[in-house]
């Protein structure tokens, strides 16, 4: 290669690095990306809010009362120090779009100690509500969306506590052909304790099948997420359309324990026929 060649095959070189590292540089690039299908994408850009709505029992859509959902060292963080009592502000952060087939996955670790007035139940709880209703159709002093509840629990430092469990607000699952009409249905994890980081995950399926893994480890599944009729506002929801759930948002909570989210992920899958 010649002098003149070498010199030009370097300027380029340089030029098509220096392009690329201005573009993965732009504040535009950093931002929450639009999931592509088969690939994780960042629903949380690290630095705010944006592609996310606050509603927080007893308050409008977007009153983010005393900072609750926050933004701090490149982590989603749900914190109580503006309040002197919790009583019963449950808040959920909804991510802006909906989704049918996908895997959601977050790292999340419990912190601190519970805002006083919060129930004994909530202590080192919150979740990932999937399938959800939209915000905008919530009630003003409604507690939680009607949705499927992924349950994140912390271990109490002693006692065996499973996480990555299933709770139904205003909807039911089927188990093994069965419907499954009761609140809360443990899973198979193991506990964590303290304030160690643990990953979430959740496949769905549409309105057929929803899997639960922690750490990697599958420890919940479930089939036919469907609206409760013995819910009014679910069976409001419901409507003409069935009660299958097949579609829906996805939401992290505020249930009056500190908790951060360091990763919120999503892989939007190609549908799958009914078998």
């Amino acid at each position: 290669m010649s002098r003149f060649s070498s010199a030009f095959w370097y300027r380029g070189v340089v030029t098509l690095w220096a392009c690329t590292m201005a573009h993965t540089a732009s504040p535009s690039f950093l931002a929450a990306a639009e999931p592509e299908d088969g690939q994780w994408q960042s629903m949380f850009n690290g630095t705010n809010l944006d592609g996310w709505h606050v509603k927080i029992r007893g308050y409008d859509l977007n009153d983010n009362f005393g900072n609750t959902f926050r933004v701090e060292d490149g982590m989603l963080k749900v914190r109580y120090d503006a309040y002197e009592q919790f009583n019963e502000r449950y808040g959920h952060i909804f991510y802006k779009d909906k989704f049918a087939n996908y895997r959601m996955r977050v790292e999340y670790r419990f912190v601190g100690e519970q805002c006083p007035g919060g129930p004994g139940w909530a202590l080192r709880n919150s979740g990932i509500m999937i399938h959800g209703e939209s915000p905008t159709s919530m009630a003003k002093d409604q507690d939680f969306p009607v949705s499927i509840e992924v349950q994140l629990l912390g271990g109490d430092g002693t006692n065996a506590r499973t996480t990555g469990n299933l709770c139904t607000p205003g909807t039911n699952v089927e188990m093994n052909g069965k419907l499954i009409t009761q609140h809360c249905t443990s899973s198979r994890s193991k506990t964590y304790h303290g304030e160690q980081w643990v990953t979430a995950e959740v496949e769905v399926r549409g309105g057929r099948v929803i899997k639960h893994m922690i750490n990697d480890e599958e420890v919940l599944s479930y089939q036919a997420p469907q609206y409760d009729p013995r819910d009014a506002h679910a069976k409001q929801l419901a409507g003409e359309g069935g009660l299958i759930l097949k579609e829906g948002t996805i939401s992290l909570q505020s249930e009056s324990h500190p908790v951060d989210f360091r990763k919120i992920e999503i892989m939007e899958l190609k549908d799958e026929p009914s078998e």
